[in-house]
């Protein structure tokens, strides 16, 4: 049958050569059902001499469990899975069900999934073919298609088959082959080797028009070919091609005993393909050993250590030949002989599969497993089982209940459509009053998640007004993520804003004694945005204290770290700002939640780039671009937007804003254009384009939103300063010392002296610029101390203190250069060339020689890290660490790691 696939052939050769050379290849194979994937499989099997081959086929009726195309492939080799770092080793051991524990993270899997497949090709090149990809569950091909997009030189081959009218959105961006039906010319060749004898050449086009030139459906034509076929007549329909080949096996099993159509079922329905666990369950169906032969001899199925299928198809015509009363039977005979103590999941969903009618003690099981399902697959494989048991819960009330717990689970699984069907089944039932505010918070969250702008906010006040007297600890919790959702929505709020939302948190009931860093949060935003800036500092400077010290709710604390860290940069504070954001990626890390890791990395990169630590800013910003590529979350721009200002590098940075408009806008999130505004005003205040700077820090200061209005007020002294509009810049210098002094920190008070000493002038204008230096020079935020120099130094030469500017430019302009903050760097330089001193010209930096990759590896490999943790902080094996090392030894001239440092 391959004897035609010259071109496809040709692929997998190449594929399989490469493997052996060193490299890592992934490859998706497109086709319609019989077109011949399978076999191209197969073929690649033959022809991997050498190689070690590892086979396995997804399982339509266990798409909803969480994991099990994944534990199929890893079961061969779970002896190396010692080798892994721990919390891979973990995460993928609670996902295959080896161990109990919290749910681990998807995307962490994948990466223990990544190094587990690298330990094994240390041995031998490693060729992994997974077929019928549309029938996985969506756990196990995300695990898969993350270490496929990762894979560089560990010789590992991933080669996914998939029906071409399936949408499998996990291996979209992966190479392609798309394989079609042979050649018409080819496809009669084939039809004629088939067939018993001659036939009329007219039938044979017809056969091979109606096929497509479909290998498999020629074959199956052939084998049910009849004379009066070959007389022209009784020629076949035109139905579907995956019909009439299912059709065409019905035919060969309805002449097989029942014995063996039963046997065949019950491996139909199991999709490990365990010979122990088939022949079990046939027992119990009373069928026997002798039911094996009749199957064989029709080459429908063999039975040998595993259960293997002729054809993926075999099996869905298999299973969809049957009756629902036969597959029941199967799953409950399957569900009886499944270890309950090493497999209770299954077990359970067998159990529900038999039901043919709502079953309590079913559906309790599901519920009751759900916990445990989740700490394999996560929250989706425990809104699997939450949304089954739904289905077969006979009570009314119940059924709500389950409803109502299964649409949380889902919306937390990211099916917000999904869970709002679920929502609609709740409702139908009869709900307490707790219970209907649950389902209002929950329809609430998933407005929110759908698109954050102005819709959420009144949803979840409402939510929470309803809860106040039934949950006090949720109508918290719910205030707070209205109120989270109106500081998103900002200036787009149409409905209740953030100063309404802050006004309703204010009448939440009381937090339990002691109260939660949350509560304490809540309570300050709510008075901040209520009563004033001034008012709400003592509780959120308890608030940022208590999440720096509890670790009593570390992972509900985590959830809120993201705040915390704005509510840091709004009051100032920066030490507090470093240590949360350190904090947050520490316990991403820890925990390997790959989901809230690039949130993390990007509040702790903000922190760099107001430090002027650029380059580290810089080498989180691609690590956190590397987790979003290869998860496929959301990726988040405004330490991108905010670095690329500071750097002042004009079209870069145009481009972001442009960008960060037009997403900000079309998902409603005010506070991102606030963003691109503030971004703006920095980038021509550097550029020393005042008047442009100008518009937009005013722009930027007409919303108080949160962490970023101080910033915009400072920008906009500036501009107007320079500008000549020194009546704006008075009342934003007004506007800023209501905040700065109420802040009473250094980085605020240092900003408030720099920017009154733009508006002042004589001594009193000397004293505020040494001030404003003395100040930031005692905190983290380097670039403003830089700027204060700058700024010094250009009032310094108007006033004719040549001397004095030189040494104050000369300052900023080698602090600039340092930081690789080239706009304001290049102001410096032409402010010092005015005093008649040239400006030192910055050295290209070493790094220059390596591509983005190949710098971060290095700057970890300088700090001491392994190659293993390396890997793992960068989503690639500790091979391509190595592979990678070796290109930077070569390129800096270098021998060692140790000579890395720096």
């Amino acid at each position: 049958m391959l004897r035609d696939r010259r071109s496809e052939r040709d692929v997998f050769d190449r594929l399989l050569a490469a493997v052996r050379a060193g490299e890592s290849r992934a490859l998706v194979v497109r086709g319609e059902p019989g077109v011949g994937k399978t076999a191209l499989l197969e073929y690649v099997t033959e022809r991997a001499t050498g190689c070690r081959v590892e086979r396995v086929t997804g399982v339509q009726s266990e798409m909803e469990l969480a994991f099990a195309g994944l534990h199929q492939l890893c079961a061969p080799v779970l002896g190396r899975v010692e080798r892994l770092p721990a919390h891979q080793r973990d995460a993928l051991c609670r996902a295959i069900g080896m161990m109990g524990g919290p749910a681990p993270d998807r995307f962490l899997v994948g990466l223990a999934l990544l190094g587990l497949l690298a330990e094994v090709a240390q041995e031998q090149p490693l060729v992994c073919l997974v077929d019928d990809a549309q029938w996985f569950d969506q756990a196990s091909v995300q695990a898969l298609t993350f270490a496929a997009r990762r894979l560089s030189a560990e010789s590992v081959a991933l080669v996914f088959a998939a029906r071409g009218s399936d949408d499998v959105a996990e291996l979209a961006g992966l190479p392609e082959l798309t394989v079609t039906g042979l050649p018409p010319d080819d496809a009669r060749e084939l039809l004629r080797s088939a067939l018993p004898g001659p036939v009329d050449e007219q039938v044979l086009d017809r056969i091979v028009a109606e096929t497509q030139g479909n290998p498999l459906a020629l074959l199956e034509v052939s084998r049910g070919f009849t004379s009066t076929l070959a007389g022209s007549f009784g020629l076949p329909d035109g139905s579907a091609l995956p019909v009439r080949l299912e059709e065409s096996y019905r035919r060969q099993l309805a002449l097989l005993p029942s014995g063996t159509r039963g046997l065949l079922l019950i491996a139909a329905a199991e999709p490990v393909g365990d010979p122990v666990l088939v022949w079990r369950a046939a027992e119990r169906l009373g069928i026997g050993g002798e039911a094996a032969a009749p199957a064989a001899a029709a080459g429908l199925v063999e039975i040998g250590s595993r259960v293997r299928f002729r054809h993926p198809l075999v099996r869905s015509a298999i299973y969809r030949a049957a009756s629902p009363e036969d597959r029941q039977s199967a799953h409950r005979a399957l569900a009886a002989a499944t270890d309950p103590e090493v497999d209770p999941d299954r077990r359970a969903w067998h159990a529900a599969q038999a039901a043919y009618e709502p079953v309590e003690d079913v559906a309790a099981e599901l519920e009751r497993l759900a916990h445990r399902a989740q700490g394999r697959g996560g929250v989706a494989a425990a809104a699997a089982f939450l949304e089954r048991a739904t289905q077969l819960t006979p009570d009314p009330a119940r059924r709500s209940a389950r409803a109502l717990a299964a649409a949380q689970a889902k919306l937390e699984a990211g099916a917000p459509c999904t869970a709002s069907g679920l929502l609609a089944t709740a409702e139908l039932g009869s709900l307490d009053e707790l219970q209907r505010a649950r389902l209002e918070r929950v329809r609430a969250q998933i407005a929110f998640a759908r698109n954050r702008g102005s819709d959420a906010p009144p949803l979840l006040l409402d939510a929470a007004v309803r809860l106040s007297p039934l949950d006090a600890r949720q109508a918290r919790e719910t205030y707070l993520e209205a109120l989270a959702a109106a500081i998103y929505a900002g200036r787009t709020n149409s409905g209740p804003g953030v100063i309404e939302a802050a006004e309703a948190a204010l009448a939440a009931p009381p937090p339990s004694s002691p109260p939660r860093p949350l509560d304490l949060l809540l309570d300050g935003l709510a008075m901040r945005y209520a009563e004033g800036y001034a008012a709400g500092l003592p509780m959120l400077r308890r608030a940022l204290h208590a999440f720096r010290r509890d670790r009593a709710h570390e992972e509900e604390n985590g959830r809120w770290l993201w705040l915390a860290c704005l509510v840091a940069q709004d009051i100032c504070d920066d030490e507090t700002w470093h240590a949360l954001a350190t904090h947050h990626v520490r316990l991403a890390r820890g925990v390997g939640a790959l989901k809230v890791l690039p949130i993390a990395l990007t509040y702790r990169a903000a922190v760099h780039v107001h430090a002027g630590e650029l380059t580290a800013a810089s080498t989180l910003i691609e690590e956190s671009d590397a987790i979003t590529e290869a998860t496929g979350i959301s990726s988040l721009r405004s330490s991108s937007l905010m670095l690329a200002a500071w750097r002042g590098r004009e079209a870069q940075t145009v481009e972001l804003i442009e960008a960060g408009v037009q997403h900000a806008t079309g998902r409603g999130e005010g506070r991102g254009i606030t963003l691109c505004e503030y971004a703006t005003a920095v980038l021509h205040n550097g550029l020393g384009r005042y008047p442009a700077a100008l518009v937009a820090a005013q722009q930027a200061c007409a919303h108080d939103d949160l962490g970023l209005l101080s910033w915009s007020l400072s920008e906009l002294v500036e501009a107007g300063a320079r500008s000549g509009r020194s009546e704006l810049a008075v009342d934003a210098l007004r506007r800023l010392c209501e905040r700065t002094r109420a802040s009473d920190t250094e980085w605020a008070l240092g900003i408030e002296a720099r920017c009154s000493a733009l508006l002042s002038d004589g001594h009193e204008a000397d004293n505020l610029y040494q001030e404003a230096i003395d100040r930031l020079a005692r905190c983290r935020i380097t670039v403003q101390l830089a700027r204060a120099n700058l700024v010094y130094g250009e009032w310094l030469r108007r006033k004719g203190r040549r001397g004095d500017a030189r040494e104050r430019l000369r300052t900023a302009h080698e602090m600039f250069t340092e930081m690789e903050i080239e706009a304001f760097a290049q102001r410096a330089a032409r402010e010092l060339s005015a005093t008649g001193e040239q400006p030192r010209s910055g050295a290209d930096p070493v790094s220059s020689l390596l591509t983005g990759q190949e710098r971060q590896i290095a700057q970890l490999a300088g700090k001491g890290l392994s190659n293993p943790e390396i890997g793992a902080r960068l989503f690639i094996s500790p091979r391509t660490v190595e592979w990678h090392l070796h290109k930077i030894f070569a390129k800096l001239n270098v021998t060692s790691r140790k000579q890395l440092r720096g």
